[in-house]
């Protein structure tokens, strides 16, 4: 017991010096004793009232014990964000048979260790931003320097959906990418494995250089209502996320129907470097829960050979977003990844 009071005071960061976890199963008796009485014998006794309009007997809740929250088979969820987002978004276990999902919810992502991220405002370069702007840059008649990266026209609509043509283009190259859509890097941090006994120059299958995106920031003169600011804002669009009937685990899925070219959510996750997700794959588990990691490798080609502090990756298994449930399909997929660049001047780190 002591263990594990120590594990969660850690973990849970519980600095009541009364928790105990024999105290805990104490009150978890009591709860499941005091389930079993008439809905009278509930109201009567001294415990906490609990109604059938907030719990029924197919749903098991999280108690908050001394500030710790148990981890529970549980019915629905009113926001598994914690408020990090403008919205809020419900979990919802129609089967009722899984566990919450071990994770940390973020809403914006976290260098880890070694990653090479500078978000320093002396790095980009006036030409890059739009300092003299005013208002919106949308309604310019002529685009602001923050459109140059998609060839002097803004990505965004002043509805704020993506482009149509740009939009297409992007979800051909997703599906149906040729050569010249790749760059194949002398010596592929992927393909070369850093812990591995003995080392073989195995040759790159290639890189993807995908269309970017480049939205106005902080040194930006635009204002933050500025429509080529999106992703930056969050999410806007009313998500769920649901226990699938096919035992694929939890998806991701959105309320009302969206129009073509909007922004859904941001993949959040900790940023780490291609050793480092190496390592983390060695030590799980093959049962061990994880998410499908994101490469930031759009840019890899502008260098002869890449550091591994500056190849990186975007891990979610222990931190991350709503993003993380979004089920990876190859083919017929009604989402498409997209680069968009923010703070730095290069693509070794951008938001997806």
């Amino acid at each position: 017991m002591t263990e594990v009071e120590n594990e969660y005071r850690t973990i849970y960061r519980i600095a009541d010096p009364d928790f105990s976890v024999f105290k805990l199963m104490q009150d978890i008796c009591k709860r499941c004793s005091s389930a079993q009485l008439s809905k009278q014998e509930i109201l009567n006794t001294n415990e906490p009232a609990m109604t059938p309009t907030a719990v029924d007997k197919e749903t098991q809740i999280s108690q908050l014990v001394h500030g710790c929250r148990l981890k529970a088979v549980m019915k629905n969820l009113q926001d598994i964000t914690r408020g990090e987002e403008g919205v809020q978004i419900p979990l919802l276990n129609d089967n009722g048979a899984m566990e919450l999902p071990n994770f940390f919810y973020i809403s914006k992502n976290l260098v880890f260790k070694d990653a090479y991220v500078s978000f320093s405002l002396a790095r980009i370069s006036d030409e890059s931003i739009c300092s003299q702007c005013v208002g919106d840059c949308l309604s310019s008649d002529i685009p602001c320097a923050c459109a140059g990266e998609t060839r002097g026209e803004f990505a965004y609509t002043k509805g704020g959906f993506l482009k149509e043509k740009f939009l297409d283009e992007a979800i051909t190259m997703s599906r149906k990418p040729k050569r010249q859509h790749f760059y194949y890097c002398e010596n592929c941090p992927l393909e070369n494995n850093p812990l591995e006994k003995y080392k073989r120059n195995r040759a790159c299958k290639g890189h993807l250089m995908r269309k970017f995106i480049k939205e106005c920031w902080d040194k930006c003169g635009c204002n933050k209502k500025c429509g080529n600011r999106v992703v930056q804002r969050g999410i806007r669009a009313s998500l769920q996320v649901f226990g699938t009937q096919e035992g694929k685990g939890w998806g991701l899925r959105a309320v009302n129907a969206l129009k073509k070219g909007t922004f859904v959510c941001e993949y959040v996750g900790e940023i780490v470097t291609n050793h480092e997700l190496h390592l983390r794959n060695n030590q799980r588990s093959g049962e061990e829960e994880h998410t499908y990691p994101v490469l930031l490798d759009a840019d890899w080609g502008s260098e002869r050979v890449l550091k591994d502090e500056e190849a990186l990756c975007l891990d979610a298994t222990n931190y991350g977003n709503c993003g993380r449930f979004i089920n990876h399909r190859c083919f017929d997929s009604n989402l498409v990844e997209i680069p968009v660049e923010m703070e730095i001047p290069d693509h070794h780190y951008y938001h997806v």
